[in-house]
């Protein structure tokens, strides 16, 4: 992929880079929120896989990766959520599931190169990815359930179809991190 049309991808909460053989590198790049997906990331990952399922000649792989060193992505933005009207959360969510319908769709190879912790809608993301490459000390979790909230983007069923049913039925209704 030329550097140009990597240049053309910017956006306001992620950073593309072109790294060279066709490979592009996206970091979520919020590390003050521990990369937590707020409604402008939902609106650029949407916008991102959205014009690489149009135009795949973009790139022959995408390398998905969290700013920062903690985590890969903290999942949802709860402090953006609270004090949100049932309308706009629901507006919300639905920029969120096109997003992961988007990424899930997407005909060019995607990787999650997780180099920190992914909990909630970050683990969801990198579930969504065709192959997940984590960190030894990263930790995975669907942490919602502790606060009464079901995950929202498919990772009941993403993480089932990777783990096997029973591994991820454990490890949904523990809520408690678990190592790659």
């Amino acid at each position: 992929m030329p550097a140009s049309d990597a240049a053309e991808l910017r956006y306001a909460t992620l950073t593309v880079g072109d790294a060279g053989d066709g490979v592009l590198v996206v970091t979520l790049d919020r590390p003050e929120v521990l990369n937590a997906i707020n409604t402008q990331m939902g609106l650029d990952l949407l916008d991102l896989w959205t014009r690489l399922a149009a135009e795949p000649e973009r790139a022959r792989c995408v390398v998905l990766t969290g700013a920062g060193e903690r985590a890969f992505c903290a999942g949802g933005d709860l402090k953006e959520r609270n004090g949100m009207s049932d309308e706009t959360w629901r507006a919300q969510h639905e920029i969120f599931e096109r997003g992961f319908l988007a990424l899930l769709g997407c005909p060019v190879p995607v990787i999650a190169a997780v180099n920190g912790h992914a909990f909630g809608g970050g683990l969801e993301t990198a579930l969504a990815c065709d192959f997940i490459y984590a960190a030894r000390g990263a930790r995975l979790a669907l942490t919602e359930v502790r606060l009464g909230i079901m995950p929202g983007a498919g990772g009941t069923q993403t993480l089932a179809r990777a783990a096997g049913e029973r591994r991820a039925k454990e490890l949904i209704l523990a809520a408690r991190p678990f190592s790659s």
